[in-house]
């Protein structure tokens, strides 16, 4: 019976769920203190930046577990997702009931705020007790825009706002929130990657509008493509991943300390053939591969920062 909840999880996911932490650790300089604190007479302090880290993944993880259900089941009961292309769901499927769902929701949700107070513990402690009451707001108001995106009469996922959303939560949140639990402070600079994970995670989504479009619009799901019409969506595609290329590149410029920081632009590279597929597309169905390729690109793309910046 786990193979069908691991389908509701959607793993594929996952790996752009952690991107903007990956790229706010290592603005962070999290690699950097990591290897610096191995030494034994600083184990303590290179425990807790080892333990923001993991918590951090884990608490992200669970957030987009919770949206994954919530997708499921919000789509699931309202119809959306009959006959629907790509993977099959589990509501809409009958695999798992409603009632089901809604009962992992509410568990996935109560294991994700433990594991969030658990990160803001480490990260401020009692010494900095508004910086934690900012972030249990942070992550409540996560909680509730997980569920949101499909789920009540006001959802925002059927009135064209998941890419606000998705931009805000994937990119800004993840990566300057994660990056101010190490460093405690803000800076330009950390806008611009941040921006650029965001655009990226936000292209995945608009990919997914664009595949569903005709079944979203017959069932009243009035995503932004639905909105501006498939040709209009396919610009605004390019204007997401150009507009992260140019983060990057403004990033790096502003940041330069050697060539190599360069090589983080081959995350790109499949990017631009995803552009060509998108801009000759014509049978919807065809978009779904280029989900994941979208997705694993942005992931390529943290990795590289981190390992690179």
């Amino acid at each position: 019976m786990i193979k069908p909840w691991l389908a509701a999880a959607r793993l594929r996911t996952l790996p752009l769920s952690i991107s903007g932490i990956i790229v706010g650790c290592s603005l962070a300089n999290f690699s950097t203190d990591f290897l610096k604190d191995t030494a034994l007479v600083q184990f303590p302090k290179f425990e807790k930046s080892y333990l923001i880290f993991i918590l951090s993944i884990l608490t992200t993880v669970g957030f987009q577990v919770l949206s994954n259900f919530a997708n499921d089941y919000g789509d699931g009961i309202r119809g959306t997702d009959d006959d629907r292309e790509g993977e099959q769901r589990m509501v809409a499927s009958g695999i798992i009931s409603p009632k089901q769902m809604k009962n992992a929701m509410i568990i996935t949700a109560i294991i994700t705020l433990l594991l969030a107070l658990l990160v803001i513990y480490v990260a401020f402690g009692s010494e900095n007790f508004r910086y934690s009451v900012l972030f249990l707001f942070l992550g409540i108001t996560s909680i509730i825009a997980a569920v949101k995106y499909t789920v009540g009469k006001s959802a925002y996922g059927y009135s064209g706002l998941g890419d606000v959303f998705v931009f805000l939560f994937f990119g800004w949140l993840s990566v300057i929130g994660s990056y101010f639990l190490y460093t405690k402070s803000l800076n330009f600079d950390i806008f611009l990657p941040a921006t650029a994970v965001g655009l990226l995670s936000t292209a995945v989504l608009n990919l997914n509008n664009m595949r569903d479009r005709i079944k979203d619009k017959s069932h009243g799901k009035n995503t932004l493509v639905v909105k501006i019409g498939s040709q209009t969506a396919k610009i605004y595609h390019y204007i997401l991943i150009i507009g992260a290329f140019a983060m990057t590149l403004w990033y790096t410029l502003r940041n330069y300390h050697s060539p190599t920081q360069f090589i983080v632009f081959i995350a790109f590279i499949p990017l631009v053939m995803n552009m060509i597929v998108v801009g000759k597309n014509i049978i919807l169905k065809e978009l779904d591969p280029e989900l994941k390729k979208v997705a694993l690109s942005t992931f390529l793309y943290s990795i590289l920062f981190a390992i690179f910046n």
